[in-house]
């Protein structure tokens, strides 16, 4: 995925960051773009005492805003991070998404976007070889406060090549 815009939301930077894994994304996908509305939601969650990165100082990330507020999906129950990653997904054909959300999800399915999320990050790092077992991550995820449900892990694990007997 070099070559195309790699868009990323909330979620996967924070849990990724609290479980010593952000640099993944680089390793990854090299130049990531993050919503202007990102960056403020994760100054938020530092105000409140959170663990977050600091996206400004971090070279490989680039702060984008949209340049088409038209093309934000107005839907209520939608972040505004996860509107503006898709926003910028549409304004960038080819692009992919890194979200979690599963309204937004299902928004990029409707315009056919491509997306992956923080545990799909994960598995494609192990197909890397950047760790032997996706599970020990997983279950730092969980304890850093990630809801995952037990058909996701049983999926997560299987697309991993490990055995979902392991949890």
């Amino acid at each position: 995925m070099p070559n195309s815009l790699v868009i990323v939301n909330t979620s996967p930077l924070l849990y990724l960051h609290q479980v010593g894994y952000l640099d993944l994304l680089k390793d990854l996908y090299k130049n990531l773009i993050v919503p202007s509305s990102v960056v403020e939601e994760l100054n938020v969650g530092r105000q409140q005492g959170v663990d977050v990165p600091d996206i400004t100082l971090i070279k490989w990330i680039q702060i984008k805003s949209v340049s088409s507020p038209s093309l934000i999906p107005i839907i209520v129950d939608l972040g505004k991070g996860e509107a503006e990653v898709i926003a910028i997904g549409l304004e960038n054909s080819g692009s992919l998404l890194i979200i979690d959300d599963q309204l937004a999800r299902r928004i990029a399915n409707l315009f056919e976007l491509k997306y992956t999320g923080t545990l799909g990050v994960l598995v494609k790092a192990k197909q890397l070889g950047y760790f032997s077992s996706v599970l020990p991550v997983i279950q730092s995820l969980q304890s850093k406060g990630m809801w995952i449900s037990q058909k996701v892990m049983t999926d997560i694990l299987q697309l991993a090549g490990e055995s979902p007997t392991l949890f």
